[in-house]
């Protein structure tokens, strides 16, 4: 790290640490003192988002195998009550998001619902650390250990965890489809040889794998900053969007670097189109792992899809055997696998020349086996929330499903 930027994070934590989170100055927990949260409660997704809207809803959990208690929803029926004569599809959100973004328009706009009125049985996921997913065998999001995990861990962990309990519930191999995060976790799985006989297809929005070509400023700046780890190691180990000390410290970023933010989802995901203004900010609004939030700058400055990288050699070599982490290699997809992309010109973090590296790794799928649907238009947030986005993407991704 730079001099100047580390006189830069400096300058930025000291508006911060004095409001920093409870559970960053505990010890790590690991007994099991807590029990679990309960993710079914009172305001839970099926009551207050999907029976509300006429349609049929069950709670379900499933634990990782590293212990976190997740919850997954399902909506086995379409809105006039015919029970699913389709195949399950599994929707996976992205980051600072939960299930809820899937459903926050009217059900004629909402992918959720339009795939449950198509005849798809509907499964949400919930990653780690969300609203619906705090859970764990033994630990609590009050304590460091719950937070110490990235993205790695919800490829892992979260996602073979999903799918082998849709898989095993249903008794059917399912469809799968991801935003943004949700997107990269299964190019890892894939490029691994993982899950594809529990997978029938998938499909990516705004898919997240090359990030060194991203084209948001503020998004360049905090990546520049987050990659030396000082939030991290000062314990600071949850990033909760809706947190004082997150809105001070992207205030600090944006007036050390002299950046306008008086727009900040834009300046990270780039001019939605086609979103209602007022609830932007709601769908960026759930926490995340500190450590998740510097793997995806490691990305972004070293171009590379790798494990987490611990910085020392020493560290590296315990957790992997090598000096530096290894790396995701996407060639390695099967060639007949169905994938279905579908990404935007206006999108600040699935940029455009990206996504044409993600899309030459593939270059080799075989014929038919790879849908790409490209929206000049569209911009990140437009694909799980734009009022158009059934007629402009989600009713090829339909087709797409019902051919696989």
């Amino acid at each position: 790290m730079s001099i100047k930027v580390g006189i830069t994070l400096i300058s930025i934590l000291l508006l911060c640490t004095t409001t920093a989170s409870a559970q960053g100055r505990k010890l790590l927990h690991t007994t099991n003192e807590f029990s679990a949260y309960s993710p079914i409660t009172n305001d839970g997704i099926c009551k207050t988002l999907v029976e509300t809207q006429g349609y049929k809803c069950e709670e379900h959990t499933v634990t990782t195998n590293d212990g976190y208690i997740l919850s997954l929803q399902r909506i086995p029926t379409g809105r006039s009550g015919k029970k699913a004569d389709k195949p399950p599809v599994l929707l996976q959100h992205g980051l600072f998001c939960n299930a809820v973004v899937w459903l926050f328009n009217s059900p004629e706009e909402s992918l959720g619902f339009i795939l449950a009125d198509n005849g798809f049985d509907v499964w949400l996921a919930n990653g780690r650390g969300t609203k619906y997913s705090t859970g764990h065998t033994s630990l609590t999001p009050n304590y460091m250990a719950y937070w110490d995990w990235s993205w790695d861990e919800l490829a892992s962990y979260d996602l073979p965890a999903s799918v082998e309990y849709v898989f095993h519930h249903t008794g059917q191999k399912l469809h799968y489809a991801g935003h943004s995060q949700g997107t990269l976790v299964a190019f890892v799985a894939l490029s691994q040889g993982k899950l594809l006989n529990m997978l029938r297809s998938t499909a990516l929005l705004s898919p997240i794998a090359h990030l060194n070509m991203i084209s948001s400023e503020l998004t360049k700046v905090i990546a520049e900053l987050f990659l030396a780890n000082d939030v991290y190691w000062l314990g600071v180990r949850e990033i909760d969007p809706n947190a004082k000390v997150v809105t001070k410290f992207v205030d600090g970023i944006c007036f050390i670097s002299n950046l306008n933010c008086g727009d900040v989802v834009t300046l990270l995901t780039g001019p939605n189109c086609c979103i209602n203004s007022s609830r932007v900010d709601s769908y960026i609004d759930q926490p995340t792992a500190t450590k998740n939030f510097i793997h995806l700058s490691q990305m972004i400055r070293t171009g590379q899809i790798a494990k987490y990288d611990y910085v020392y050699e020493a560290q590296n070599m315990l957790h992997y055997g090598q000096g530096v982490p290894p790396t995701y290699d996407m060639t390695k997809i099967p060639k007949e696998f169905p994938l279905f992309i579908s990404y935007g010109g206006k999108d600040y973090l699935s940029d455009v020349q990206d996504v044409k590296v993600l899309l030459n790794d593939l270059n080799n799928h075989d014929a038919g086996k790879l849908v790409v649907l490209y929206k000049d238009e569209y911009a990140h947030l437009d694909f799980i929330g734009a009022f158009d986005a059934k007629q402009v993407v989600y009713d090829s991704m339909i087709t797409f499903y019902n051919s696989n």
